[in-house]
């Protein structure tokens, strides 16, 4: 009756019943593991069990791009905005833990190509600009993008860097972000559903061109949208 304790490379994971006798947990990792053996402990009922997975490398590729000069070295006015982008989004993802309230697997918010991959680097005049968490989809300006699974607005904002952004909470320590919108046509507190329309393509904030930067996060971690796909997180799935 109560849920399982466990440790998957160090980090704790959080279990939710999905029927009778049965829990789940999902158990993201940081892009920075190293390839080898993770180790996995878990006790139910008293049983301890110990486990590893195997990580493979990752195989990530490194882009340059031409970004505007205001979004590396803002202005002041800009960094006081951003302070408070921040701020909302923060808050937006402090939410109860609880199990997932959503139908069937995610899908992709708009069909179009994958300019853009989980993990890339990103260089901009040989310098380092980090790391990019999510999946640029490469749909023509005014493309809809629709809800990738059910869910609830917990952000819907005018960002300086990342410009019309939607986020949505799906339970489970999982969001979906969906950014650099041209319009935005939910609020906060609503609920969608899988496929309903969130707003539409755009080239918002800090983008080089119309896309859809599409991101997932599970437990404070960005994961690889494409692994969430197939994952059926709906009861019993």
């Amino acid at each position: 009756p109560t849920p399982p304790e466990g440790r998957l490379a160090g980090r704790a994971l959080r279990f939710y019943a999905d029927g009778p006798g049965r829990w789940r947990a999902l158990a993201p990792l940081p892009t920075e593991t190293a390839p080898g053996p993770a180790p996995l402990r878990l006790a139910a009922g008293g049983a301890p069990v110990a486990a590893a997975l195997e990580i493979l490398p990752a195989a990530f590729r490194t882009r340059s791009l031409r970004i505007p000069p205001r979004f590396l070295e803002p202005p002041a006015a800009a960094r006081r905005r951003m302070a408070l982008d921040r701020a909302a989004i923060d808050a937006a993802y402090d939410r109860p833990f609880a199990p997932p309230a959503v139908s069937g697997r995610f899908t992709p918010p708009v069909e179009a190509e994958v300019t853009g991959r989980f993990g890339d680097e990103r260089r901009y005049r040989g310098r380092s600009e980090g790391i990019h968490y999510g999946l640029d989809l490469a749909a023509p300006a005014g493309a809809p993008v629709a809800a990738s699974n059910d869910g609830q607005v917990v952000l819907a904002r005018d960002c300086y860097q990342s410009g019309n952004t939607v986020i949505l909470w799906h339970g489970a320590g999982l969001f979906t972000t969906y950014l650099h919108l041209s319009r935005v046509e939910v609020r906060p507190g609503d609920t969608v559903r899988r496929g309903q329309e969130l707003g539409r393509v755009g080239s918002t904030g800090r983008s080089t061109g119309p896309h859809l930067h599409w991101g997932v996060k599970v437990d404070g971690l960005w994961v690889d949208p494409a692994s969430i796909e197939r994952l059926d997180l709906a009861p019993g799935g």
